[in-house]
């Protein structure tokens, strides 16, 4: 990547952390983040329930936890399958 954009390798780092830091906080913020052409990460709530140790088999509560989403747009989808 850091060829690419003409760019030190340090430089590109930075560059792709402060994009995943950004990312990362507006989704711990409850926000959609929406990339052009590329897609949409959000967050969605995943509810407690029941599941088992997989060592004794005994039953556990899981609890209620975030999960984070990604939806590619169309133009990506199309771009990987070779139909753009």
């Amino acid at each position: 990547m850091a060829d690419t954009a003409g760019l030190s390798k340090a430089d590109a780092t930075k560059a792709i952390d402060a994009v995943f830091s950004a990312v990362s906080g507006e989704l711990m913020a409850g926000k959609d983040v929406r990339l052009n052409g590329f897609g949409i990460f959000s967050t969605t709530e995943r509810a407690a329930r029941g599941g088992r140790n997989p060592q004794t088999g005994a039953a556990i509560q899981i609890a209620a936890s975030k999960v984070a989403n990604f939806s590619p747009t169309k133009a990506l989808k199309d771009r990987l399958n070779g139909t753009s």
